[in-house]
């Protein structure tokens, strides 16, 4: 059957960062399982690597949170890139064929880079108090100085709101029945990641209860969100260390950078390291 490999992602220690189960060889492996399987580990990812639809690339990756599939997300895209390399699959450039496309990754000193040219694509969001109200928090708690809070994603939609400060941060609990009318009412697409910015330093924290993650440790992709829109509000290249997965004792530093051109983002790319704690093989 076929074997798996668990990574912290977005650490060089283990037991921090956001844990990933990748499951190498899924070509066997019945459609109807992937689900099931992902569920079983209850990671907030598990990938499944499958030969490439294009020779030209290194695989096709698909990503599964405990609940349903997406077509992109960060740390999955880290983590296998880097259990990969250790496979001795790829070395050095790869690019892995995902929902959204290929996505070129670069691996190098112990660590993989992605970039994603997907549009940003940016929506209001419920406003200050139904945001602050998601997260346990009163409309006194967000910043709306630099931007509203609003449903932003490079290929995976998120609500983004700043807070005034990390005391606000620290303080936050996602409400599961406030999400659930958002959800339903089409507010919010797939979680909250709420951010305090200090320069060039952000320290942030994401919640999609509904979705099987209370909390989330790393969060690529809406960190690439966060990154891409700060580029566009700007309208100038910039680079961040975002770091998340404090409050939860995992925690984890994304490496981000935006590319903007005429004011517009055309490029980001979301960067760290991973470190593998376990291995092993499905027996069902």
């Amino acid at each position: 059957m076929a074997e798996y490999v668990v990574y912290d992602v977005f650490t060089d220690t283990a037991f921090g960062g956001n844990p990933l189960a990748v499951v190498t060889g899924a070509n066997d492996l019945p459609e109807a399982q992937l689900q099931r399987i992902a569920r079983e580990f209850n990671f907030s990812e598990t990938t499944f690597v499958f030969p490439p639809d294009d020779p030209e690339n290194t695989a096709r990756v698909r990503i599964f949170t405990p609940a349903s599939e997406l077509p992109f997300a960060g740390h999955p895209i880290v983590g296998t890139a880097i259990a990969l390399a250790d496979l001795g699959r790829a070395a050095g450039d790869m690019v892995l064929e995902l929902g959204v496309g290929p996505i070129p990754v670069t691996l190098a000193a112990g660590k993989a880079t992605f970039e994603t040219r997907v549009p940003l694509a940016v929506a209001a969001g419920p406003g200050a108090v139904a945001s602050a109200g998601l997260v346990g928090l009163g409309a006194e708690d967000i910043r709306t100085t630099t931007h509203q809070p609003v449903n932003a994603g490079v290929g995976l939609p998120f609500l983004i709101a700043e807070l005034r400060d990390r005391q606000a941060l620290a303080s936050a609990v996602p409400d599961t029945n406030a999400f659930r009318a958002r959800i339903d009412e089409g507010a919010i697409r797939m979680g909250v990641f709420v951010y305090v910015r200090e320069g060039s330093s952000i320290r942030a924290r994401m919640f999609a209860p509904l979705d099987g993650m209370p909390e989330d440790p790393a969060t690529g992709s809406a960190a690439a969100a966060l990154t891409a829109l700060l580029g566009q509000l700007e309208g100038r290249s910039g680079a961040f260390e975002i770091i998340q997965g404090v409050e939860m004792g995992r925690p984890s530093l994304i490496e981000a950078a935006v590319e903007v051109d005429g004011g517009k983002p055309f490029a980001v790319s979301i960067g760290g390291g991973a470190v593998k704690v376990m291995e092993g093989r499905l027996t069902f």
